[in-house]
């Protein structure tokens, strides 16, 4: 990112995009960049103050005086730009501004700053971002994987807990690269989702309350080490979706909080820039600069550090203005709606920007309403997502599972209702970090039963999620049951993985995988209608399940039968479409998996028989809280 052109680095054209709202690159121009200029090696710094009266920049180089690297403006674009010779990679600096009308002086953190000083330390640090990649295989063929008909299992990662050192020190990106790839491919998972590693001062907010919007955090290492983690995934077969955070931010003085003094970055009226359930700061993103910043930021992630996506945390709550808020703590848009008109704007150029700059990436929602089209093109009035989490399966099905099973028929509409509905978007199904935290306990202990009954629950409830359509995701540490909340203080305990119960269980996932790739049927129609089909969900009385899975030719099917209660279901029928032999091609009480072995030697021959409207019948032995899974290949 060096550059050696002049005395300026912005042209006419960049003023003009990023004040008009349209520059996603100002990762190229603002902040520090080591150059040269008069023959001298040195950074030059540029910053966006409008309201400020003086700016210059400070640190380790100038004896962090204000005096000494003063900044000029470049005309009405409320740049601040300068050369500071001498000045290198690993410099500390900040941005001295003084407000044009209080005289307030203010030290601030570079908003497009690379590389920050360790929390709870706040200054930015010059880096230079080279690095030798080695996923060009990759990045080639990653449009590929990440389409929508290609099968997209997510294991969702939290750095700093997932493993630490001996004395439970947190690990490097690059001694968690090796261990990360190594796993998450063993076990059959396409991508990693990392939650935030953006700088952020907080970090038991775990990564979403960011300062850094262009920094990795250096609490694992530097701009390189993190590079190296990308890449290490990469060239293990493996994904790498971040998560990022546009819908609010921290309101510590040293970062983006009344930057020059005034309300820059974020809006000016409480009732739209301050968000109680944070009590944070929202983003003013009806203010051209603001969305120039904001799609940097995603760009630059995108672009500079090889992401394959990025997951766009709480959209929610930026769609509504009255999200959290009671009577008279919002204000309507000019329609007396209470939707956030500008966010919406934002929004859909975010994912315009992305799909047009980014080919082969994708974008994700967090978003937990029923807000219409979030993952439907701009051009048919969508927001123009790739997938959106799926929050209503989530709920619905951790709550039916939460019920003893006896009780289980009583709320069987609770795994037929996402069938309504289950096509309106291109959804993926989320068993996240939100929850098994605050009070909530692990997905295992939310499972009724003795420990018996709680493994087999959960290996069925996984077989129940990994069958039907939508995308995967899945928590770090629910792989292989964790009995404790997730705690980020700490790493998951590993010490269960050599238990045959929890050993069993993370088998399960990996073979849950491997069929996932490996069957079209289970993926290829993610986002289908024509790919799925009920062959019974109206038998609430002994709370068992059953649908059909197709690939996207219609020749190759998979049965998929659920059962709900600890009672075993012998010669229980289920009608097919085809004769011949139905493969068992999983069965989840396994013994291989600590079940108890009950299952239909390796396949059934469907009967000439009509059941369920069809003109075959497979009659199997329906395992007590189990799932079994059957392939048919004409």
């Amino acid at each position: 990112m060096s550059r050696s052109d002049g005395e300026t680095a912005f042209g006419e054209q960049d003023l003009y995009l990023f004040n008009e709202g349209n520059h996603a690159g100002l990762y190229r121009l603002m902040g520090a960049h080591p150059c040269e200029q008069g023959g001298a090696a040195g950074i030059r710094f540029a910053v966006w103050a409008p309201n400020a009266r003086e700016v210059a920049v400070v640190g380790d180089f100038n004896g962090w005086r204000p005096d000494a690297n003063p900044l000029r403006c470049l005309g009405a674009s409320g740049v601040w730009e300068g050369f500071v010779p001498g000045a290198k990679p690993g410099d500390r600096y900040k941005f001295w501004l003084k407000n044009r009308e209080t005289g307030e002086e203010l030290w601030k953190a570079d908003p497009f700053a690379f590389r920050a000083e360790v929390p709870p330390a706040t200054a930015s640090v010059v880096a230079d971002l080279a690095y030798a990649w080695g996923d060009g295989d990759w990045m080639r063929r990653r449009g590929e994987v990440n389409r929508h008909d290609r099968p997209m299992a997510i294991y969702e990662v939290h750095l700093g807990s997932w493993r630490r050192g001996p004395g439970g020190e947190m690990l490097t990106y690059r001694e968690l690269a090796p261990q990360l790839a190594e796993y998450a491919a063993a076990h059959g998972f396409t991508h990693v989702e990392l939650m935030p590693v953006m700088e952020h001062p907080f970090y038991g907010s775990w990564g979403y309350q960011v300062t850094g919007y262009f920094a990795p955090s250096s609490r694992w290492g530097s701009p390189q080490d993190f590079m190296f983690l990308v890449d290490t995934l990469h060239q293990a077969g493996i994904g790498v979706i971040l998560d990022w955070v546009p819908s609010h931010f921290p309101d510590d003085a040293f970062a983006l909080a009344r930057f020059d003094g005034t309300h820059l970055f974020e809006h000016a009226d409480p009732r739209r820039g301050y968000h109680p359930d944070w009590g944070s700061l929202v983003f003013n993103y009806g203010r051209h600069e603001v969305r120039s910043f904001l799609l940097s930021s995603a760009m630059f992630w995108l672009d500079v550090y090889h992401a394959d996506g990025l997951r766009v945390d709480a959209v929610a709550s930026m769609l509504y203005l009255d999200y959290s808020r009671k009577p008279g703590e919002w204000e309507p848009n000019v329609f007396g709606g209470r939707e956030d008109l500008d966010a919406i704007r934002f929004l859909r150029r975010l994912n315009e920007t992305v799909y047009l700059l980014a080919p082969g990436t994708q974008t994700v929602a967090e978003e937990s309403t029923a807000w219409p089209m979030v993952s439907r093109p701009t051009s048919m009035g969508g927001l123009g997502f790739g997938f959106k989490w799926d929050m209503g399966w989530m709920h619905d099905t951790l709550l039916y599972f939460g019920h003893d099973p006896v009780h289980r028929k009583w709320h069987h509409n609770l795994l037929t209702f996402r069938a309504l509905y289950g096509f309106t978007e291109n959804f993926v199904l989320a068993l996240s970090h939100d929850e098994v935290v605050h009070g909530k306990g692990s997905l295992l202990g939310k499972m009724p039963g003795d420990d018996w009954q709680k493994f087999a629950n959960l290996r069925l409830l996984l077989a129940y999620q990994w069958t039907l359509p939508g995308k995967k995701l899945l928590f770090m540490g629910q792989e292989f049951g964790q009995w404790s909340e997730w705690n980020h203080e700490r790493e998951l305990e590993w010490h269960l993985a050599g238990f045959e119960r929890h050993a069993g269980l993370a088998r399960l996932v990996g073979d849950l995988n491997r069929l996932y790739r490996e069957l079209p049927a289970l993926h290829a129609t993610d986002h289908d209608p024509a790919g799925f089909e009920w062959i019974d969900c109206t038998d609430a009385e002994q709370s068992t399940l059953s649908f059909l899975r197709r690939s996207p030719d219609g020749r190759r099917e998979v049965a998929v039968a659920l059962n709900f209660t600890p009672v075993p279901r012998v010669s229980h029928v289920i009608g097919v479409p085809h004769g011949g032999t139905w493969r068992e091609v999983l069965n989840t009480d396994a013994e291989e998996y600590w079940g108890s072995g009950m299952g239909n030697l390796g396949g059934v021959e469907a009967e000439a028989e009509p059941a369920h409207g069809r003109p075959y019948a497979l009659r199997i032995v329906l395992p007590p809280l189990g799932a079994v899974v059957f392939a048919h290949d004409e």
